[in-house]
């Protein structure tokens, strides 16, 4: 019977629990703040060659002026696959097409359109959180049963149970701040 190896647990629940994070950071900078980021059209999907590709994966996207991106497509042929996706995907962007590239001006956003945008921070930041302590809550159980099987003492049991606590706590205040930061970004312009 292998030994019960609580430092592997630990590091075990920090990568997810920062898988976590990272996902939320990622969502976050698919939001639009007014300012041109290349990141904004990471989460749009293009049905090209039969299935559903990142648009990354069939263009380059650059940020050439602070107000402005471009998309070059690769494949002539998929210029209207491109601009049809990115009109659809519902950050208000109109894409003008210059041969194989699209240039996507970045409008200024409404306060109407600011506060959605903020309230969309915090339902990411709460998804985020809900997955930590998904993760908190596996460890815990993880705990339960090295202990009724005898691996672990019940105060080593109630010590590390302290420890994935402090850990959960840490990754939901790093979370909080992501929000904040993104929010602040959004509303404070």
């Amino acid at each position: 019977m292998a030994a019960f190896d609580a430092n592997a647990v630990k590091a075990d629940l920090e990568r997810r629990m920062k898988g976590a994070l990272d996902t939320l950071k990622h969502d976050l900078g698919g939001l639009r703040t007014g300012r041109a980021s290349t990141s904004l059209l990471d989460p749009i999907q293009v049905e090209v060659y039969g299935s559903n590709m990142p648009l990354n994966q069939v263009a380059t996207v650059t940020a050439p002026e602070p107000r402005m991106l471009a998309v070059q497509v690769w494949d002539r042929t998929n210029v209207q696959l491109v601009e049809k996706a990115i009109r659809s995907a519902g950050l208000g962007l109109n894409p003008i097409t210059d041969g194989q590239n699209l240039r996507l001006p970045i409008p200024d956003l409404t306060e109407e359109r600011r506060k959605e945008l903020a309230k969309l921070c915090s339902q990411y930041a709460e998804k985020a959180k809900i997955a930590a302590r998904n993760v908190r809550r596996d460890g815990m159980d993880a705990l339960k049963t090295a202990e009724k099987k005898g691996e672990i003492s019940q105060d080593d049991q109630k010590r590390l149970e302290t420890e994935v606590q402090k850990l959960t706590d840490r990754y939901a205040t790093d979370i909080d701040a992501a929000a904040a930061a993104k929010e602040k970004e959004i509303l404070g312009k």
